[in-house]
């Protein structure tokens, strides 16, 4: 291939290719128009922050690689979306992902835009093993109260997951009643792959939920803050009263009904 023959135009379209030969890249830097060297700079740029990733979303298997270690293969990472809102619902995640799956930009939900949220959301979809979830309603919350029913809807949705996870990962909370070997890590959607996989189910989920609430409730702006105590929602709270979907064991929800 003569690269020097080629326009910039060539050239570029080259470089947007997936396999390019190190002789061709060695080939391009030794061309003397500046502007291949600059297509070529960015192109290496490119390359170095791709590869960086990668090396980024495999670290996330640390956790799930030493437990296949010792042969369970099927590792389910749990996390939850919705704890600290005072409306709606919380939405447990549990994903098993193949081992080492590359899934770029991976991490936790919270560190993600929306739009990256539902591109990562589709992919896990498309490639896990297994993927179950649970929504636990205002009512249960409010009930148990919101640490009991949150671990009630991780052992719910862990119990949904088929085929059975063989040990399982879980964000910051214990769950001893489980049959099979458990972890649970402290911000483990920031270190292990299966519970950043969790995580993006669980948020994607609860925001498409909050979504529909505020179609039925516009008044409070559950689309904007997705039930989470922001100064547009108490002030809303303050003015209207609590809505159903409100958790009236939560002091701000229960001051507002007072009022």
């Amino acid at each position: 291939m003569d690269t020097a023959r080629m326009t910039v135009a060539q050239i570029t379209a080259l470089l947007s290719q997936q396999d390019i030969s190190l002789h061709i890249i060695n080939k391009l830097k030794q061309d003397a128009r500046l502007s291949v060297q600059r297509i070529v700079d960015k192109w290496e740029a490119r390359q170095q922050k791709a590869q960086k990733e990668n090396e980024r979303v495999l670290a996330l298997y640390k956790y799930e690689r030493l437990l296949q270690k010792q042969d369970y293969n099927l590792v389910a990472g749990i996390d939850e979306a919705g704890r600290g809102p005072l409306a709606g619902p919380v939405v447990i995640g549990a994903v098993i992902l193949p081992p080492d799956c590359y899934l770029p930009g991976l991490n936790d939900s919270k560190k993600l835009t929306a739009a990256q949220r539902e591109k990562l959301y589709q992919e896990i979809l498309a490639v896990a093993i297994a993927v179950s979830r649970s929504i636990v309603s205002v009512e249960t919350i409010d009930n148990l109260n919101i640490y009991h029913a949150t671990i009630a809807g991780m052992y719910q949705a862990i119990e949904g997951l088929t085929p059975a996870p063989q040990a399982v990962l879980i964000d910051a909370v214990p769950l001893p009643r489980l049959t099979v070997p458990s972890e649970s890590i402290i911000s483990g959607d920031q270190i292990s792959a299966s519970i950043a996989a969790a995580s993006i189910i669980a948020k994607v989920e609860r925001d498409r939920i909050m979504n529909e609430l505020d179609c039925k409730y516009p008044v409070y702006g559950f689309q904007r803050h997705k039930g989470y105590g922001t100064e547009e929602h108490m002030n809303a709270l303050l003015k209207y009263g609590p809505c159903e979907y409100h958790r009236r064991s939560f002091a701000p929800v229960k001051a507002a009904e007072q009022q």
